[in-house]
């Protein structure tokens, strides 16, 4: 199997956590987005087990708290994240983050390590922002309405925090071994949901949940069947994505990424027409078109940032 393959079929698998992020979020299994984000912190921090006896080292307290504020930053990203896909079309929001996760990554590259733009570069941010905000838009515009769909702000800063947790992780990883990098990072993550508890109203959320489980055991039990499925879904696409990079490269990976908007898009549509109270997808011809379009423009946009 070759490295497009792999990387075809690990967007195809993180797509699908998408729509189990999707579901569980929006059919009311999972009570709200800080819940979903607190446990998928906690799962977090059992994977440094796998990763820490391959090396584990402290590099100072300056390296330490840097990796662990991009292991936080991170948190913030799928936090902002669960909430969007909650309230809006999977199909909208995953594209839009995905706009913006190039577009904030070479701003900062470009601000804070001075790194200079090529013509296609610079083309290429221009083209992800109008195809951001091609998919950005409710269509048809009418005066005195939104013109942004309802979650549209938290897709824009999960698209910036998730850019910053990347930029870091790039850097994190250049300074130490991968395995003690991303186990520092993913204490961060960890760190992430022991301060959700420190606001009283998520912590009484978080209770709850827990209340709720053991009064329902059953029902929660299916919940945390599929929860933990798409976990592993998650660890696959992961491994999956780096061994193609580390076949193909990275640069041509990043730019299939497209892929992923396009099975998101497809994978929506299919679970609408089973679930359509908890996908609510616009079914519409023009509504069809212009996610086609965005998609298309947004992975143009890609491929001349990254190749």
């Amino acid at each position: 199997m070759n490295w497009i393959s792999i990387a075809i079929f690990a967007y195809f698998l993180i797509a699908l956590g998408v729509i189990l992020d999707k579901f569980l979020l929006s059919s009311k299994r999972v009570s709200h987005p800080v819940v979903y984000a607190f446990y998928s912190g906690i799962l977090s921090f059992f994977t440094i087990f796998i990763f820490a006896p391959f090396g584990f080292n402290w590099n100072g307290w300056g390296e330490t708290v840097s990796v662990l504020l991009f292991g936080l930053f991170f948190f913030i990203g799928i936090l902002l994240l669960f909430y969007a896909i909650k309230k809006s079309e999977a199909s909208r929001v995953v594209p839009l983050v995905g706009s913006i996760i190039p577009l904030i990554s070479l701003l900062i590259e470009r601000f804070i390590l001075g790194r200079v733009f090529s013509g296609a570069e610079i083309l290429g941010i221009i083209v992800l922002i109008f195809g951001g905000l091609l998919i950005s838009f409710d269509l048809p515009i009418e005066l005195g309405k939104k013109k942004f769909f309802s979650s549209f702000w938290q897709a824009i800063f999960a698209g910036f925090f998730l850019a910053a947790a990347y930029s870091g992780f790039d850097y994190s990883y250049k300074q130490d071994s991968f395995t003690s990098a991303f186990s520092w990072t993913r204490m961060g993550l960890t760190l992430g949901s022991v301060l959700l508890l420190l606001v009283p109203a998520w912590r009484r959320i978080i209770f709850q949940s827990v209340f709720h489980f053991k009064k329902e055991k059953k029902k929660h039990l299916r919940t945390a069947n599929l929860f933990f499925f798409n976990k592993i879904l998650n660890g696959a696409s992961s491994a999956l994505t780096n061994y193609a990079i580390a076949l193909g490269g990275a640069a041509a990976v990043n730019a299939l990424v497209s892929v992923e908007y396009v099975f998101v898009f497809l994978l929506a549509l299919g679970f609408h027409g089973m679930f359509p109270q908890v996908f609510s997808e616009k079914n519409r011809l023009s509504d069809i078109l212009q996610k086609v379009m965005a998609v298309l423009v947004i992975g143009v946009g890609i491929f001349l940032v990254f190749i």
